[in-house]
């Protein structure tokens, strides 16, 4: 959860995925409906924050959002990746954000690739990746000096027009999520996933912001990992990450989840996400080699 709860009542616009929040989380909804109430707020001249809601099951959610969405299990890829499309092909995203505070810019190796399905790097005995073809373009010292050495340097393009540029290639990837492919593996009609990109298109202004809420809808299926990443894209896209009423939030079913990652009350983890020391690391540098986190490149 990158955001307060509390926050989500600076929402212009609340994107709810995998999630009832109106009957899981009662107490934390209120600032849902604290938005949606807020005349200041909302897509384009105001009149409160637009909730769409997309579920395969219609709730209490559903029931109080301004657009409630029927999609079918496990979609939520396409779904996202429609709406990254839209953003894209209209340029509706956030120019500064994306060109400051994003790897948007920064070149990709020209030994990566992506067809039918895979990217470069696949093993079909193993049905895994190396990635070592994913790698960017690098100028500067090598990436496996000795410590201290001044690490490379990721080679970029401010204007986002290199081919092999991390945008150019996003653009490509996303450009299959036509609203009639989107249509066809979610479910969901045309002209309401157009509707709903219209709405979301407009929060890559600077006045104006998105929150994306999840829960376990999204978290607890077998690609997981892939339904938050793309949403998380998209708010970067739209530049909602870092700001008052936007982010990537993770309704937790209750409270000793967000306190053992957040506030390191589990045993296994030290404040600031740290691993704690294990068995033969005797000083701080015996952590450090072995259980620090490191930089690839650093801009």
């Amino acid at each position: 959860m990158t955001n307060h709860w509390r926050d989500i009542k600076h929402a212009d616009v609340i994107l709810i995925n995998g999630a009832n929040p109106a009957e899981a989380h009662p107490v934390g909804f209120q600032w849902f409906v604290k938005a949606k109430l807020d005349p200041t707020k909302g897509p384009g001249a105001g009149g409160g924050a637009k909730i769409i809601h997309a579920d395969p099951r219609y709730t209490r959610t559903s029931a109080l959002a301004d657009t409630y969405l029927r999609i079918r299990t496990g979609t939520d890829v396409a779904y996202f990746g429609g709406l990254i499309n839209y953003v894209l092909q209209n340029n509706l995203f956030h120019d500064e954000y994306v060109k400051n505070y994003t790897n948007a810019s920064w070149i990709v190796r020209d030994s990566f690739t992506f067809k039918d399905g895979l990217f470069s790097g696949y093993n079909a005995s193993s049905r895994s990746y190396d990635v070592s073809t994913w790698g960017y373009e690098t100028e500067g010292a090598p990436l496996d000096g000795p410590p201290g050495t001044t690490q490379a340097r990721a080679k970029r393009d401010p204007t986002l027009q290199h081919p092999r540029s991390v945008f150019q290639l996003l653009k490509s990837h996303y450009s299959r999520y036509t609203p009639e492919m989107v249509s066809s593996i979610t479910g969901i009609p045309v002209q309401q996933f157009n509707d709903v990109a219209k709405i979301v298109g407009e929060m890559g202004k600077p006045d104006k912001v998105m929150t994306i809420v999840y829960a376990v809808g999204l978290t607890h299926h077998t690609t997981g990992g892939q339904l938050i990443r793309s949403g998380a894209v998209l708010q970067l896209l739209l530049g909602n990450m870092g700001r008052p009423g936007g982010g990537m939030n993770a309704e937790r079913g209750h409270a000793n989840i967000q306190g053992n990652t957040d506030h390191a009350i589990s045993w296994d983890i030290l404040p600031g996400y740290l691993r704690i020391p294990a068995p033969g690391q005797k000083s701080l540098d015996d952590y450090v080699a072995a259980s620090a986190a490191t930089t690839a490149i650093s801009r």
